[in-house]
């Protein structure tokens, strides 16, 4: 909900918890990347998940998500996930 209140552009990359209440990772993606502005398709959301199987992957992609990282977090691998999204523009 942070995401449409927001201004476009305000954010530049979404990390997404996959195990929310209410709403999990996976539909909040979706919900975002429906949603009608500008910056909803191009902002780089990347799954964050202890579940890291090829079909935990594959359900990222398919809900509209660019990449996928293991729990916890290593802080060189959050670097560079950070560096691969921000400099792609």
């Amino acid at each position: 909900r942070r995401f449409e209140m927001m201004p476009e552009g305000y954010f530049n990359m979404i990390f997404m918890d996959i195990q929310m209440p209410v709403m999990n990772g996976y539909e909040a993606t979706r919900a975002i990347r429906k949603l009608p502005r500008n910056d909803a398709l191009s902002i780089p959301i990347v799954a964050l998940s202890a579940n890291t199987f090829a079909e935990d992957v594959a359900a990222s992609r398919e809900a509209g998500m660019n990449g996928h990282m293991k729990k916890p977090l290593e802080v060189p691998q959050l670097i560079a996930e950070m560096g691969r999204w921000m400099n792609a523009g």
